[in-house]
């Protein structure tokens, strides 16, 4: 392993800085999920935050949870050992925005109550659809969530000198636990409190990284990227397509999967779609995608500073801490770099700096995940399906906090063996799940009048299966020495992303469904349906307490 993946281990000072600031992060989060705890009165205060954030604060709470550890951590990563293909997460996730602006933000907000279902539910049946909705919401979440733990093992693995698997795996763990507590304490006001929180430090630890990043190239992208493009060996190639998937008809079906997945994932993200019902109106649903359009904007043109400014920097060659991490540590190392390099007060302080607030930002998405998936379990399954809509909503809450124990658990369990993927790479399979098995079935609810109980759940089931299935049976998981199980070959499925062949069944499934099913009683209240989401009339208002 080279050198540089211990450089504060080396150093008891240096140590004692990192574990103190991480110590400083974590009792700052768990003392906001306290104090918004207090405030947890109904079940709209736990799902919901109480719909009481305003448009700029829920902006930034979703920019917090947009901006995970896949962004700050992987992506990075992905452009300092691939170069322009690395760069194409960044383009992705931005452009994604546009959609979710366009097509389901306010919407969404208008039509629902506290989940993803409840706008399916509305003109549907309501236990084959919440049942659907609910599975779907856990499978996505599940996947998010190991990109976000594996980080959290390459962070502190980084910082504290951890090599083994099963040290790595114990951070995985705490991980877990904190998470858990800030969702079972804290609910939807805690975890919106810790994102916003997330967001500001995340934002200004990137705008320095950059900054010292272009100081060193006197701001001279040109001289940046040719600098990059020099020290990663590749020469020009490491500034054109075709570095991580090659150039042959797979690796190019492969790339256009991949950029699918991220242009068409994010509107079907349930943690990133439950955001909308925090706010009163839809007009504040409109202002916070606005406000995260503009901060995402920013931080992932500043990606390419970083990605770029680590290749240039740092030695991302075989072998190296950065190629050893698949990345994931790229941006950690490159603040040490620019902060006056290894083994300097300046760069340790850098480094220990931009290392906690990583570890903050993992902290906020993985509890905005778990809180998701949790309330979907809780809501949709036992609440309107178990239950058949007769629960206190105190039972109601009491099932949820369950809920979020046992995803983390079932969460921490699969991320271990996920340690050798890049993480970027990662919650790009949780997009193409989503864009699979969310999209089509949201998309058609309100837009197609014909769409029924049947559609919906066949488009989710097979959007799902489809995805899941093509993964499993992909390279990710057998076939390579970097697959998540090595020593075995199983893999029939040649591509990595398997979005370009499961969101169009997502959305043929959904027809096949409609016109199969023989359920026209969903027609009834397309048109109420239709008026409440285009106008907000009638929807959800602030909770009266």
């Amino acid at each position: 392993m080279n050198s540089l993946l211990i450089p504060l281990a080396t150093e008891p000072g240096n140590r004692a800085l990192t574990i103190s600031l991480f110590s400083a992060v974590v009792a700052v989060t768990l003392y906001i999920t306290w104090w918004a705890s207090r405030q947890n009165k109904t079940a709209a205060d736990y799902y919901a935050g109480g719909r009481s954030f305003t448009g700029s604060q829920n902006g930034l709470a979703v920019a917090g949870d947009y901006m995970s550890a896949a962004s700050f951590l992987g992506i990075s990563g992905q452009i300092a050992l691939y170069g322009y293909d690395g760069f194409l997460y960044s383009i992705g996730f931005l452009v994604a925005w546009l959609v979710a602006l366009l097509l389901v933000a306010e919407l969404l907000r208008n039509s629902g109550r506290f989940t993803m279902a409840d706008q399916l539910a509305f003109r549907m049946k309501q236990r084959p659809v919440r049942t659907a909705a609910a599975t779907s919401t856990i499978v996505v979440s599940i996947f998010y969530l190991l990109a976000q733990m594996v980080g959290a093992g390459s962070l502190v693995g980084l910082l504290l000198g951890v090599k083994s698997e099963g040290l790595k795996a114990a951070v995985i763990i705490l991980v877990g636990a904190l998470m858990i507590i800030y969702v079972t304490i804290g609910g939807m006001k805690g975890t919106t409190w810790v994102q916003i929180v997330k967001a500001v430090l995340l934002m200004a630890g990137t705008v320095v990284i950059t900054f010292l990043v272009l100081l060193k190239f006197h701001f001279n992208i040109s001289d940046l990227l040719g600098a990059a493009a020099t020290k990663s060996g590749h020469g020009e190639s490491f500034l054109q397509p075709g570095l991580l998937y090659g150039k042959d008809l797979t690796g190019q079906i492969d790339f256009l999967s991949l950029g699918l997945a991220l242009v068409l994932g994010t509107a079907g993200l349930p943690h990133i779609l439950i955001r909308f019902y925090t706010v009163p109106d839809s007009r504040s649903a409109r202002r916070s995608v606005q406000w995260a359009i503009g901060l995402i904007g920013v931080f992932y043109l500043m990606t390419l500073a970083l990605g770029f400014g680590a290749a240039a920097l740092l030695d991302t060659g075989k072998g190296s801490a950065v190629a050893e991490s698949k990345g994931n540590v790229a941006s950690p190392l490159l603040a040490e770099s620019v902060g006056g390099g290894a083994g300097s007060i300046g760069g340790a302080i850098l480094l220990a700096l931009i290392a906690a607030v990583a570890f903050a930002t993992i902290l906020a998405v993985v509890a905005g995940l778990t809180l998701t998936s949790a309330s979907s379990f809780a809501h949709d399954l036992y609440a309107n399906v178990i239950a058949k809509e007769k629960p206190s909503e105190k039972s109601e809450l009491r099932v949820a906090r369950f809920a979020a124990i046992g995803i983390g658990a079932v969460s921490i369990a699969l991320a271990i063996p996920a340690q050798k993927l890049n993480i970027a790479f990662l919650v790009a399979l949780a997009f193409a799940v989503a864009a699979s098995a969310n999209l089509p079935a949201l998309l058609f609810n309100l837009f197609w009048k014909r769409f029924n109980t049947a559609g919906a759940t066949w488009s989710i089931y097979g959007g799902l299966i489809s995805a899941v299935v093509l993964v499993v049976f992909s390279p990710v998981v057998s076939g390579k020495p970097t697959s998540m199980i090595t020593g075995t070959d199983f893999h029939w499925f040649p591509l990595a992303n398997p979005g370009i062949v499961s969101i169009p069944l997502g959305f043929l499934f959904g027809i096949l469904g409609t016109y199969l099913g023989r359920d026209k009683s969903s027609e009834e209240r397309y048109n109420e349906l239709s008026v409440r989401a285009l106008t907000g009339a009638g929807a959800e208002g602030p909770a009266k307490h």
